[in-house]
């Protein structure tokens, strides 16, 4: 098994690089004024938006989080080298001086190496999140200048020990400094490169006067990519997050939604009764699509497993959704056993690669429009042999 897993890991490697170097060549003409023109007009509204994005569309995840430690500039460099077509950079969370930043969660423990720097101990603390009770260390409670003392690791050894290796490479990066990320690797490449920040936990954020979409607009609005045609998908699990940026941008957005039993936060704390379960309704459907381009549904929302956690049937969400006029997105698909469904699993071992390639088929089947993925490289294969079979 470990001489298996061994050989699947380098050929894995090999195909990556060839990959990688496949599309580094091709933005070879990067500074041909043609290639240019398209860039700076898709930048400033001109180009022709989510219409210009390939079906089924690869979003890396956090970056290529499966490959790189995540939301780091070096995920998001790795997610375009291997094929991604957008590029999630970044969940987006505040500092205390009103800085935004691109970290999964507020709670920044597992994430960085904040527990190594004696002069931030005491900033450990328990905080009520979202209605979770969360201990560690918080972004809002650090200025960006500390923030910038620290440096990215990986956030889950156990399934990803190659990632450990990037441990302390990166920094945290700012939203500001992945805008400026985008616009050079736009021009490296001679295409438009996409990203798709989120607003995470806004209305926490909001109670602790941190408000995260005003900021999100006020960047956008200063690099020019607050239209309706720019390169920026924005997302929330928050509708009315959503709503809000749709009257402070005319960016794409997206509704995320997670487990059918679950609640919005924004629901809980408005106290409107309603479950994703409602809002995946034809009438749900309608209603978001009233002020949202898109959905990011988790899987199971489209094809449900079974209790021995093996694929079932496809429900008709996506048939539903492109009815109301709405593109699906759906999160994640990884290519690590325990993240896998049962049926694609190879082997018992955390950090064993499973059939990620046969699960794409079985999701890119339903029409979706697009999936996030962890190892965007797999994604642009299994497009790939879809669209030619």
């Amino acid at each position: 098994m470990a001489t298996r897993e061994s050989n699947e890991q380098a050929g894995g490697t090999g195909r990556r690089a060839l990959l990688g170097a496949a599309v580094l060549g091709a933005g070879g003409a990067v500074l041909a004024p043609a290639g240019t023109a398209r860039a700076a007009d898709a930048r400033h509204g001109g180009g022709r938006g989510l219409r210009s994005l390939p079906v089924p569309t690869i979003v890396g995840h956090r970056g290529a989080s499966g490959y790189r430690p995540e939301h780091t500039l070096g995920a998001y460099q790795l997610a375009l080298d291997m094929g991604a077509d957008i590029v999630e950079a970044g969940d987006l969370v505040p500092t205390r001086d009103g800085h935004l930043v691109c970290r999964h969660e507020p709670e920044i423990g597992g994430t960085t190496d904040v527990a190594d720097h004696p002069e931030f101990a005491g900033r450990r603390t328990t905080k009520t999140l979202d209605g979770a009770s969360v201990t560690g260390w918080f972004t809002e409670d650090f200025t960006l200048a500390e923030l910038k003392r620290l440096r990215a690791v990986e956030r889950i050894p156990a399934n990803r020990p190659h990632n450990t290796l990037y441990d302390g490479r990166w920094g945290i990066p700012t939203f500001e400094e992945v805008l400026r990320w985008q616009d050079e690797q736009t021009r490296r490449r001679g295409k438009q490169v996409w990203i798709y920040p989120e607003t995470k936990h806004p209305t926490y954020f909001r109670g602790l006067g941190l408000g995260l979409e005003e900021r999100v607009a006020k960047l956008l609005r200063e690099h020019g990519k607050d239209r309706r045609n720019s390169p920026v998908i924005l997302q929330s699990f928050e509708p009315t997050s959503i709503q809000r940026l749709r009257r402070l941008v005319d960016n794409p957005l997206v509704v995320l939604l997670s487990g059918a039993g679950s609640r919005p936060w924004d629901f809980v704390e408005s106290g409107d009764p309603r479950t994703v379960a409602d809002l995946i309704t034809p009438e749900g459907l309608k209603e978001i699509a009233s002020y949202a381009q898109g959905i990011g549904p988790t899987l199971d929302l489209v094809i449900p497993r079974d209790a021995a956690g093996r694929l079932t049937e496809p429900t008709t969400l996506v048939r539903d959704a492109h009815r109301a006029g709405l593109i699906l997105h759906p999160y994640t698909l990884r290519n690590e056993n325990p993240f896998l469904p049962a049926d694609f699993r190879e082997g018992t071992d955390p950090d064993a690669y499973g059939d990620v390639f046969g699960a794409y088929r079985r999701y890119f089947a339903t029409g979706i429009d697009g999936v996030f993925t962890d190892n965007p490289d797999t994604g642009l294969l299994a497009r790939e042999d879809f669209v030619n079979d």
